[in-house]
């Protein structure tokens, strides 16, 4: 029988179409290390699932007469596969085509498969290597840049929406991620920046090392844009499906239940010695958070930026959750301006997706300073109060130390409307620490005392002992109940349980307007 000719010319082009640029710029690209974009989705996706769609879009005309060579798929694959079973949609930029850049077409290609992506109610997951917006388009590419930023705005809330930096990601190519849940980035491989080391240098002379300028050191700790980092692309798309699996697929669908190889009712001892008696002396919470998890499920996020605050997902009983707490090995674990943004943001990355929220607070306060006041303090800490009391999921804390001030408040406190509210015999739930308080209330007494240090020492002890224990705040019913800490895992599984049919009546309104 002969062979159609029409099936030989779509085999062909099938076969174009998965060269990308060619062999040379394929061979250019894994001689920097780095993999190709269909590389890159067998990788994230389960084997056999994904599905292309648009391959044999090409670049259209422009004002500088670009190459007239067009390439299939203009820079960029996209298409639906699964991740652990579960639909996702996605997009790959090819940098081996164009180095990746953004035309009018491949924007077209993208908010496409973002639309499927909304419609079908699955996250959307872009795999980001591109060097910008091809210049040669001119307004054609910045108005395809704003279709795709005004879906990531508009998407927001709706479904999760992830991007894995794995090259560069320069000019306004970076407010696509930054508009996004999470950013996965690759440590000196992906670089994200406005103004990149090439138009400083043509503008000022200055020459500057792109990693340092927006590598994933510096949008981990410095800038706090990324999110997690990893050495290697394989890790990052290894990391990108585990971070998927304590999420939903969309807004109305609950988080994975995994049935748990960890007993909820695991107690462990050391929990009941970790709180020093001296409350001079820090602990880790980070020991406390990974002790009363499922073992091996907490996956921390942005912890270089804001140590203070530790914010990551982890499961209790098989339950995904959002763990919020603060660092009191680290500047005491005050908030400050970073902390109560870093806060914030992932407080509301839960309650859109309905990930229950369980919070351990040992906090002294508010970072005090005239740098902090004249930022904005004030209006940061507003973020992490409003976060909290617009969150509607189950909502559970666990005073564990220290509870000052406005940190008390803040911190999912009672009247915030969080559900089950726990403390340790080591809390302290006070205006201020005791001795700031009684340096105020009793300073004459002091001065007057024959041994003023002594009477100081004195009175600070009796205010601790009065006003500061847990007991003072659960007569008055500002604490559901005191528990040993080694009982927190049971207690917790047992309140995510019984929350798992909350409801909330929310006030009818177009948005409120959060103080940003």
């Amino acid at each position: 029988m002969d062979k159609d000719p029409r099936i030989e010319a779509l085999r062909d082009m099938r076969s174009k179409v998965n060269q990308g640029g060619g062999q040379d710029r394929i061979e250019k690209q894994h001689a920097k290390g780095k993999l190709t974009a269909r590389e890159r989705l067998s990788l994230l996706l389960d084997p056999d699932t994904f599905h292309e769609l648009e391959p044999f879009i090409t670049h259209q005309g422009d004002e500088m007469n670009m190459s007239t060579e067009k390439y299939p798929g203009d820079g960029v694959i996209t298409g639906y596969g699964q991740i652990d079973g579960r639909t996702v949609y996605v997009y790959a930029q090819d940098f081996t085509i164009y180095g990746g850049t953004l035309s009018e077409m491949q924007a077209r290609k993208i908010c496409r498969v973002m639309d499927l992506a909304l419609r079908n109610g699955s996250p959307i997951i872009g795999l980001i290597d591109s060097g910008g917006a091809r210049i040669q388009e001119g307004v054609r590419a910045l108005g395809g840049y704003a279709e795709i930023f005004r879906r990531n705005a508009q998407y927001s809330g709706v479904i999760p929406q992830i991007s894995v930096m794995l090259g560069p990601c320069a000019g306004g190519a970076a407010y696509s991620p930054a508009l996004q849940d999470l950013i996965i980035m690759v440590e000196l491989q992906s670089f994200m920046f406005i103004t990149g080391p090439e138009v400083i240098k043509a503008v000022t002379g200055e020459v500057i090392d792109p990693e340092s300028l927006g590598g994933a050191e510096v949008h981990m700790s410095k800038s706090g844009t990324a999110h997690m980092s990893t050495p290697s692309e394989e890790s990052a798309l290894a990391l990108c499906r585990y971070t998927l699996s304590f999420l939903p697929s969309n807004n109305v669908e609950n988080p994975p239940f995994f049935l748990p190889a960890d007993d909820p009712q695991r107690m462990d001892e050391k929990l009941n010695s970790i709180v020093p008696i001296d409350p001079s002396i820090s602990y880790s919470m980070h020991e406390v958070i990974e002790t009363v998890v499922d073992r091996d499920s907490f996956l921390e996020i942005q912890p270089a930026w804001a140590a203070n605050a530790i914010i990551g997902f982890a499961r209790i009983g098989g339950y995904s959750v959002g763990i919020v707490s603060q660092e009191p090995s680290d500047l005491a674990g005050v908030i400050d301006i970073n902390a109560a943004d870093k806060i914030t943001r992932f407080v509301r990355l839960c309650d859109c997706f309905n990930l229950p929220l369980v919070t351990f607070v040992d906090s002294p306060g508010f970072l005090p300073g005239v740098d902090q006041e004249h930022s904005g303090i004030i209006r940061h800490g507003a973020k992490v109060l409003y976060a909290y009391s617009e969150a509607t999921v189950p909502k559970i804390s666990i005073i564990t130390r220290k509870a000052y001030g406005g940190a008390y408040v803040v911190m999912s406190s009672k009247y915030l409307g969080t559900d089950i509210n726990f403390a340790w015999p080591s809390a302290e739930i006070a205006v201020m620490g005791a001795e700031g308080a009684v340096n105020i209330l009793y300073k004459r007494q002091i001065q007057a005392a024959e041994d003023p240090e002594a009477e100081r020492k004195r009175l600070t002890e009796e205010y601790r002992q009065k006003f500061s224990n847990p007991y003072f705040a659960a007569s008055a019913g500002y604490i559901d109940d005191i528990i040993e800490p080694r009982e927190t895992r049971s207690k917790i599984a047992a309140a995510l349980s019984a929350l798992q049919s909350k409801t909330s009546d929310v006030q009818p309104r177009k948005h409120g307007n959060i103080p940003v």
